[in-house]
């Protein structure tokens, strides 16, 4: 039954089946598809099916229906290559099943450890890539727009725990939909008629009708996240915390993704009038979500720090990623900008600190120094001074070098335990891309970074108990004059 929210309707995005025989899960499931409108009459569906219990019970929950509706059902199956002969023995066991039932067979072999080096990522990451990219493409050259995948509510609860742990707001703490557009090609409708049914009920099916499957032996290592979460981490919980947990955690989903859903038309619907409410005066959740959808119209992956540094900081420029600046004016609306990339400086000057003192020039940058005896005693006594910094002259030494910020530099301020990134400080202290490029610092002959322009002196070259010879160093520049 569909809920009254403000206006608003929503439908619960799930409802346990827990199947007492064969033809109770048959009819929930039957019910579920009607309700959601997963297929309609006459329709051709692809089915993901990797031969394990999930996608083989789906596999004869469809097939058992579709006489009834007239689906034309087609069994994909990808050949990940992972296992071996196991794989090709998955391969031909749902092979010999879509035979049993009278059903078209469509397979591929892919190399999944090839392309997670190619790309970089992980070989699950890689593996989803590649099946989500396999069934987009089946598809519609089965004459189909919709794939059905085995998902179901045990699933959910493992994607919960995954995207809490990696910090996901609340339209990803809602889990996965009865229907939604595959990532691989938006044309393509994925759906999940078995979302709101436990594994428990699953596998009673299996043992009932007789339906056969294969057990991944991936399945039980705990190389993976997932089976981490399902293998480790759900057990513990269930035993030792909340006995209802896959109940509870489903009802939050519930709760939370039915309120996520509200706030998005919410934020649509500001986005959409011509008068609006001002922003500055919006709630922070609704804010938060109009400057998501901004940033994904935008094709910017939309993280909390982000969004948070342009709602707090109108008409200041936020880099998104190199050579992209993004600027939330007062009224909401965020642009984007292309910068020009800065390049590294090569350049650099050789200063012999011979004599009591001198001046150089790099750049547009003019440095005065100055070497002065220091009695013991006398460290205490120095008055800082606006514009000068000193240092322990005998641990500089002669000659030094003026450069720019180069790759790979580390740089210990006082304060500091240890050297860091100059990178990481710059960051850290919002000094723009430009200006970290255009800044000068002096390393000592041996390298040792010294002093930085605009951050604090080198923590091993400061005055102390030992010092006899001070440097002391001035910088100007002639538009600061």
């Amino acid at each position: 039954m569909a809920l009254p929210l403000n206006g608003f309707l929503f439908q619960p995005r799930w409802r346990p089946c827990y199947a007492a025989d064969v033809s109770d899960l048959v009819e929930q499931v039957r019910q579920t598809i009607l309700e959601k409108r997963l297929l309609r009459p006459g329709q051709a569906v692809v089915l993901a099916v990797s031969g394990g219990l999930d996608s083989m019970v789906m596999l004869h929950l469809l097939a058992r229906l579709s006489g009834e509706h007239q689906w034309r059902l087609v069994v994909a199956h990808l050949n990940h290559g992972l296992r071996g002969r196991e794989s090709d023995a998955d391969q031909a066991f749902v092979r010999a099943a879509a035979a049993q039932l009278g059903l078209p067979f469509v397979t591929k072999r892919v190399a999944v450890t090839r392309h997670a080096q190619q790309r970089n990522l992980s070989v699950e990451m890689a593996a989803r890539q590649l099946r989500h990219q396999f069934l987009a493409r089946t598809a519609p050259a089965c004459g189909a727009a919709t794939v059905a995948l085995a998902h179901h509510a045990d699933d959910q609860v493992e994607t919960f725990f995954l995207r809490l742990l990696r910090g996901a707001g609340g339209e990803s703490l809602a889990g996965m939909r009865y229907r939604s557009p595959s990532p691989a090609d938006p044309r393509v409708e994925l759906i999940r008629p078995l979302l709101g049914c436990r594994r428990s009920a699953l596998r009673d099916f299996a043992q009932a009708a007789k339906v056969d499957f294969r057990e991944d032996a991936s399945n039980l290592k705990a190389d993976f996240l997932r089976n981490r979460l399902r293998l480790e981490l759900l057990p513990l919980l269930t035993a030792e915390f909340q006995p209802a947990l896959a109940t509870t955690v489903l009802r939050t989903m519930e709760l939370v993704g039915a309120e996520a859903e509200y706030v998005g038309e919410l934020a649509r619907g500001w986005l959409w009038r011509a008068r609006r409410q001002p922003f500055a005066k919006l709630h922070v959740a609704l804010q938060r979500r109009i400057l998501q959808s901004q940033l994904l119209a935008l094709g910017v992956a939309p993280s909390f720090d982000l969004i948070e540094a342009l709602r707090l900081a109108p008409d200041k420029p936020v880099m998104a990623e190199p050579g992209l600046q993004l600027r939330r004016a007062a009224d909401g609306a965020v642009s984007l900008g292309r910068l020009k990339t800065v390049s590294f400086n090569p350049r650099q000057l050789t200063v012999d600190l011979t004599g009591p003192s001198g001046s150089v020039t790099f750049g547009s940058l003019v440095l005065e120094w100055a070497l002065k005896p220091l009695p013991p005693g006398a460290r205490q006594a120095l008055e800082p001074q606006p514009g000068a910094e000193r240092f322990d002259a005998d641990k500089v030494g002669s000659p030094v070098h003026l450069r720019h910020w180069q790759p790979g530099d580390r740089f210990q301020p006082i304060g500091l335990r240890q050297a860091t990134k100059l990178q990481d400080l710059f960051v850290n202290l919002k000094v723009p891309r430009p200006e970290r490029h255009r800044r000068v610092l002096a390393t000592t002959h041996e390298g040792v970074i010294f002093w930085v322009e605009g951050l604090r002196i080198s923590e091993q070259f400061r005055l102390d108990n030992g010092t006899r010879r001070c440097l002391e160093w001035r910088r100007r520049r002639p538009a600061e004059a």
